[in-house]
């Protein structure tokens, strides 16, 4: 499959599954939540799946995304692709200064400075006027979508968060394709190499680190706009935890790895939240409060069993099948000429 077909398949798929999801019965604000945190794990996944460091401080991208769009729609009266624009601007910002500080170092070094910078924007979020603090910015409303198309509706707000989604991935799928892409994996296979050949790989990964920052922005926009409501748990180290479980759990450095993950978590922490009290004999165990432990212990599973992810599992099953017939035929070539 060439280049162009990977993107061109991808976008393809993401608009027909999209679509088709609606008509399967699943509630819109549910599938809003999908895809606003498949937005966030594809922009991490951009970043950590494709330069190979590990960042422990993405929730403050998508907290003050969701912040900035939060309050600009309900204070300054902003339509959604404003306050859109606002996010992803505001993604930007902190991205270029928090990887300014963070992109110099390797491994855990870089991942343990994010999630200090990560925290020092918490603790902003909680003394900030405009976060509301503890009780966060609720009843966000829907304005009309350039002052014309009303998202009042649910499906209307999926359909146009799904388009937005679907643009960050495709976006990012081509800009993989492309030769800055491709220094990027050269980056993440073997640095000391990219630098001889003469790459500047701080101004690679710090462009790579900002791109990643501003989706994540635009993804906590999104979730703010759609669900109504900002909080501190949006920028809490927590959130960079569940984005790191979800690209993992999904295949992280794949392209469709990070959405099928993000939509397994939510899946499983909607269920499992409304299972309540289950009786085992004499025992009985409240599960809605035990949603971090359950997850958790199917994520120690899935990653014993897939070590891949599960889309990078189908992935190299198919790439070892393919080899297989090619070797083969290969085989069956040479016994034919001799």
């Amino acid at each position: 499959m060439s280049a162009m077909k990977t993107s061109t398949v991808l976008l393809i798929t993401l608009a027909v599954v999209g679509i088709l999801a609606p008509l399967t019965g699943l509630y819109p604000q549910f599938l809003m939540k999908c895809v606003a945190l498949a937005l966030f794990a594809v922009a991490f996944n951009f970043f950590t799946g494709n330069v190979g460091l590990l960042s422990i401080g993405h929730a403050a991208f998508f907290g003050m995304g969701a912040y900035a769009a939060g309050y600009a729609t309900k204070a300054w009266g902003f339509t959604p692709e404003l306050a859109l624009i606002l996010s992803v601007l505001v993604g930007i910002v902190l991205g270029i200064v928090m990887g300014g500080m963070a992109i110099r170092r390797q491994g855990i070094y870089f991942a343990m400075i994010t999630l200090a910078l990560a925290q020092m924007v918490y603790f902003v979020c909680v003394q900030a006027p405009f976060t509301g603090a503890e009780d966060g910015l609720q009843r966000i409303p829907r304005h009309a979508l350039f002052g014309l198309i009303d998202l009042s509706n649910d499906l209307t707000m999926y359909a146009f968060v799904l388009a937005v989604m679907i643009a960050a991935v495709w976006g990012f799928q081509r800009i993989m394709e492309s030769p800055f892409g491709q220094v990027l994996l050269a980056i993440r296979d073997n640095e000391p190499r990219a630098i001889s050949l003469g790459y500047d790989v701080q101004k690679y990964k710090l462009s790579a680190f900002a791109m990643s920052a501003a989706i994540a922005g635009l993804a906590g926009g999104v979730k703010a706009l759609t669900l109504g409501f900002a909080g501190l748990p949006d920028a809490h180290w927590t959130q960079s935890g569940n984005v790191i479980l979800m690209c993992l759990l999904g295949g992280l450095g794949t392209p469709l790895g990070p959405v099928i993950g993000a939509i397994l978590v939510v899946a499983l922490e909607s269920r499992l939240s409304g299972l309540g009290v289950v009786q085992i004999g004499p025992i009985a165990l409240d599960l809605s409060s035990k949603v971090p432990i359950i997850i958790g212990f199917i994520f120690m599973i899935c990653v014993l069993l897939f070590r891949r992810g599960i889309v990078g599992e189908i992935s190299a099953a198919f790439a070892s099948a393919k080899a297989r017939r090619s070797s083969a035929a290969d085989t069956e070539k040479k016994s034919t000429a001799s």
